[in-house]
C-alpha cells in the first residue's frame, strides 16, 4: 500500500477514485490512523488506497500542500476532490469518503 515511486503514485491517483494518506513513521496520529486506512483498503473494492511517507517523498508532499500529518487526500481521475488533516475515526472517515464520491 505504501508507494515506492512517483510513477506508482500517478497510476493510483489517475484511477477512478483514490484515497492517499500522507504520513510519517514517527507521527503518533498517523500510527493511530494506519489500521483504519488498512481496513478501508481491505474492505472496499471501489477505491484505491495508498500511503505516502512524507520523509521519503517530500516532493509529493510539497506538490499537494501537505503541511501537517496525517493528511488524507481524495482523488478522482487524478484531480483532488477533498482533503482532511489529522486523525479521523473510521465512521467519520467512511462518511467523508462517501460524501465526496
Amino acid at each position: 500500500m505504501e508507494i515506492k515511486d512517483k510513477n506508482e503514485f500517478q497510476n493510483i491517483i489517475n484511477s477512478d477514485y483514490a484515497l492517499v494518506d500522507f504520513f510519517a513513521t514517527w507521527c503518533g496520529p498517523c500510527k493511530m490512523l494506519s489500521p483504519i486506512i488498512e481496513n478501508i483498503a481491505n474492505s472496499r473494492d471501489n477505491i484505491k488506497v495508498a500511503k505516502v511517507d512524507v520523509d521519503k517523498h517530500e516532493d509529493l508532499a510539497r506538490t499537494y500542500g501537505v503541511m501537517s500529518i496525517p493528511t488524507l487526500i481524495l482523488f478522482k481521475n487524478g484531480q483532488v476532490v477533498a482533503t482532511k488533516v489529522g486523525f479521523v475515526p473510521e465512521p467519520l472517515l467512511t462518511e467523508w469518503i462517501n460524501n465526496n464520491r
